[in-house]
């Protein structure tokens, strides 16, 4: 079971930080909101990748984690451990909130302005927040992956 839970959590990771990466890729090279019909294409990929990939591999990286500690009664008492669960947790909040709503909102307002049912100038609004919020998650995320594989010695919680 340890091993299974290992391999999902890896997976999640890889998934996460894959989607996250090609994210910003997209970011940087989508097209200004005048070019509408490559804009909404662009930004109608992006909010796909946030919700099929990036999402479900961040649940999947969490629950697996979270299961990983419950099963081995060791990680219950690793400080490091409990670091990766906090910032885990904070991850999975800020990736709703700061990356697939915001991509998700995006995509289905320049999808009504290429139909004509909003305005143009609202478009683009979010783009360096939401850079900033992918580079800061995928700064954290690589974090995560280096305490899991250094497992450094932090403060032991008692038995």
């Amino acid at each position: 079971m340890r091993r299974l839970l290992k391999f999902l959590h890896t997976l999640g990771a890889i998934g996460l930080m894959g989607a996250m990466a090609c994210l910003l890729v997209l970011l940087a090279t989508t097209p200004a909101p005048a070019a509408l019909a490559e804009y909404a294409r662009m930004r109608g990929a992006m909010g796909a990748i946030a919700t099929w990939i990036l999402l479900p591999s961040l649940a999947l990286t969490l629950i697996a984690g979270l299961l990983s500690m419950a099963a081995n009664r060791s990680y219950q008492n690793a400080g490091w451990a409990w670091v990766k669960v906090l910032t885990g947790v904070i991850v999975f909040e800020w990736g709703f909130a700061g990356i697939q709503g915001p991509m998700q909102a995006e995509a289905e307002l320049s999808a009504r302005a290429l139909a004509g049912e909003a305005d143009v100038a609202g478009l683009a609004a979010s783009v360096s927040a939401e850079q900033g919020s992918l580079w800061v998650l995928l700064a954290v995320a690589a974090l995560n992956v280096a305490l899991g594989v250094w497992r450094p010695k932090l403060t032991r919680l008692p038995d």
